[in-house]
């Protein structure tokens, strides 16, 4: 995936004929609600949605959620975990609908049968933070597996998140690429979210991988600064970031909340929604980009990737 800053289509064609759809399922005739404004068969009920932490702790969440739950008159239950939790909640059948952001464990999912109609939703990216002092001389380089490496031959330390999240996951990644197997004392595994993370880094004067908008977040509250950038400043593209939605599969789980799952991703995607995510800002500076109305819809995001029918026993 490239990361770019996409030009919005207006609330027209294709991209808002998808969200409408997405929406007025819920409904029965016309725009989907009853005469009190809330649709039919759903207001007062609750969706259940796991989701990564970086969403929740950021106040996106919180941002956004009252236009959907005035729409419908329902509730939603944001359960803020790692990403790898939060599908695992989803397969236990704990959840309606899932948002996270690791492409492989989305992967997965769906190939397993846990998800369907999965939808390319934001994106942000992932940076290297750390003390100003940069103890390892990490401070500018156009590598982020060099970066890592350069941290575990000085030594320094780096506190990882350790818990199966789609920042968690990233990292092991960046490891593996650089060739490095992490391991020692310089070497903090914490389980714990991002938010505590940084916080941990600060206290030790660490090193740590972060979503770009769980750090702007709390900036304020943290001596760590950006040693090495993700894509959306020129970074490497491995960096990248990517947030997904998927509905819970009902055919699995037959008491998922899949109309009122349906309803909220086509709410999520629909032109207004990404425009309120766009509009999203902390101390002045914006957290996500929306991905799910562009000029270039990328239709290998319905599917796992690699996924052809040849790939299948049937």
């Amino acid at each position: 995936m490239t990361i770019h800053r996409r030009g919005f289509l207006a609330a027209i064609g294709a991209g808002a004929v998808a969200s409408t759809a997405g929406c007025a399922g819920v409904g029965g005739s016309g725009d989907g609600t009853n005469e009190d404004g809330a649709a039919p068969g759903v207001a007062g009920e609750t969706l259940t949605l796991t989701t990564t932490t970086s969403t929740y702790d950021t106040g996106l969440l919180d941002a956004i959620h009252t236009d959907f739950e005035e729409m419908y008159g329902v509730t939603v239950d944001a359960v803020a975990q790692g990403t790898g939790a939060a599908l695992e909640s989803a397969r236990n059948g704990d959840s309606d609908v899932v948002m996270v952001h690791a492409r492989g464990l989305e992967d997965e999912f769906m190939r397993n049968g846990y998800g369907v109609n999965r939808r390319d939703l934001m994106f942000n990216d992932f940076v290297i933070v750390g003390p100003e002092s940069d103890p390892a001389g990490i401070q500018g380089l156009s590598s982020a597996t060099e970066a890592l490496t350069a941290i575990a031959d000085a030594g320094a330390t780096f506190v990882s998140r350790g818990d199966n999240s789609g920042t968690h996951t990233k990292e092991l990644n960046l490891w593996e690429a650089a060739g490095t197997d992490p391991a020692g004392d310089w070497y903090q595994e914490t389980g714990t979210g991002m938010g505590e993370a940084l916080n941990l880094a600060n206290q030790q004067g660490a090193y740590t991988l972060s979503d770009r908008g769980t750090f702007i977040s709390q900036r304020s509250e943290i001596d760590l600064t950006i040693l090495v950038q993700g894509p959306i400043e020129d970074g490497p593209e491995i960096l990248a970031n990517p947030y997904g939605v998927i509905a819970v599969n009902p055919g699995v789980h037959d008491d998922a909340n899949y109309d009122l799952a349906m309803a909220y991703i086509g709410w999520i995607t629909s032109p207004d929604t990404q425009s309120a995510i766009a509009d999203y800002q902390v101390n002045d500076e914006q957290l996500f980009f929306p991905e799910a109305v562009s000029e270039d819809p990328e239709f290998g995001q319905y599917v796992p990737e690699g996924w052809s029918r040849d790939s299948t026993d049937g």
